[in-house]
């Protein structure tokens, strides 16, 4: 059905079924194993398990770990997954695949890339990050700048007044790296990154972007954009299992001289010739660390076989259909509720997620997810929904929303069960 007469007609479950047989993606939700009955809105938290995953897991388990045990590092590659997994996650990101390295966690990669990059810029003093960044952002950078010391400061500004920042002669002149997400974690703001790596390089900056809510959402440009650090997880978008380990991008010019300040054993020039001093390797292995942890590994990689055939630009079209569907449904159907939209209303604005505000927040949400619909709540007041194109339905939203509406319209979330907070959120 072309969008303008979707537009005009009036929605109903039937006309999102119809977007469903006409989807081109909808052959990739056989890949996941999810129960027919749940609806799951937080794949922007945690991807679900994919099926080739448990079946390699199982083969590596039984198999490699099981009876090879030590000799799988060379016969069955093990020594190969951080560059190799690197590889084939370059292409969703928009880079060369000898600029990426899957290895450790977002915040470990967070700190090696914060130390290279103010290396790189000495003399400038300011890390200066999105003042609503991700937390683990904020808190990697506070706590580099305290180990630097002689004069490092965090410097902290909102996206909309990053240009005049930089500008200033006296305070941007002494930035030495900016540090953003593409994405707002909480709104699902989407950030024009080609226009703000621009504004930080005028500045004499480095861009360093957090990748974790847009790699496996939508296309990213590293390359094209001239961005010259990037990290992001494997337990969102891209479906690698909880914990699943980082990746981390540095652009090709600062490979020969950006340091890692970790320097661990993988990151050798020569591992095993296990020698006392540390000789960097060349090229983006030198940004590996230590060990690589090989089931977590193996489950990312093989989740990535589900990106075999599919096309970013096909996920992003679907993701905007499904947030703007999503968004007229609640209008139209939850108004006076007290929900408040909480993310942007133009798509071209706005990542792979939609929220709204609620007074309660917090136990809407653990209504909804006992009810089966399952998104997630971010502090103060914002209920969290992930649009995953690989996996979700059309008809998914229209189902959500009837979830939503009887939750809001009965108030059974003022029922004290509901208002028991757990660690998690």
């Amino acid at each position: 059905m072309p969008e303008a007469e979707q537009s005009e007609k009036a929605l109903s479950r039937e006309t999102l079924a119809e977007l469903d047989r006409t989807d081109p993606l909808a052959r990739c939700r056989d890949h996941f194993q999810l129960a027919e009955d749940l609806l799951y809105f937080d794949g922007n938290s945690l991807g679900p398990l994919p099926k080739t995953s448990r079946e390699h897991l199982h083969r590596v388990l039984d198999q490699q770990w099981g009876e090879d045990l030590i000799s799988s590092w060379n016969s069955h590659g093990w020594i190969e997954l951080p560059r190799r997994i690197g590889g084939r996650i370059a292409p969703l990101i928009g880079a060369d695949p000898e600029q990426v390295v899957v290895c450790d966690s977002v915040s470990v990669n967070l700190f090696k890339l914060l130390a290279a990059a103010t290396e790189l810029r000495p003399g400038r003093r300011t890390l200066l990050c999105q003042a609503d960044h991700f937390p683990t952002d904020l808190y990697i950078t506070q706590g580099l700048a305290g180990l630097r010391g002689q004069g490092y400061r965090v410097g902290y500004v909102g996206v909309d007044e990053l240009r005049d920042y930089l500008l200033d002669p006296e305070r941007g002149s002494d930035v030495a790296v900016v540090s953003l997400g593409q994405v707002d974690f909480r709104t699902g703001r989407l950030l024009d990154m080609a226009e703000i790596t621009r504004s930080i390089h005028r500045a004499g900056a480095l861009a360093l972007w957090d990748l974790s809510h847009s790699a496996g959402a939508l296309p990213v440009r590293l390359d094209e954009h001239d961005v010259d650090f990037a990290v992001g997880c494997g337990y969102k978008f891209l479906n690698g299992g909880p914990g699943a380990p980082s990746f981390l991008y540095v652009a090709e010019r600062h490979l020969g001289r950006a340091v890692n300040p970790l320097a661990g054993w993988f990151g050798h020039r020569d591992p095993f010739a296990f020698n006392r001093d540390y000789l960097p390797a060349v090229g983006i292995d030198r940004f590996m660390c230590g060990t690589p942890p090989i089931l977590a590994m193996t489950s990312l990689d093989a989740a990535l076989d589900v990106w075999q055939g599919v096309s970013l630009e096909e996920v992003r079209e679907k993701s905007v259909r499904l947030g703007d569907l999503f968004l007229r449904l609640v209008a139209e159907r939850c108004d006076g509720l007290g929900l408040s939209p909480a993310c942007p209303a133009d798509a071209d604005l706005r990542g792979s997620q939609v929220c709204w505000t609620h007074p309660h927040g917090y136990e809407v949400m653990q209504a909804l997810i006992e009810h089966r619909l399952v998104g997630d709540f971010r502090s103060p007041d914002i209920l969290r929904f992930g649009l995953c194109p690989l996996y979700q339905r059309y008809v998914d939203l229209w189902d959500a929303v009837e979830i939503l509406r009887r939750v809001l319209e009965s108030s059974i979330y003022l029922e004290p069960r509901f208002q028991v907070r757990s660690k998690v959120t």
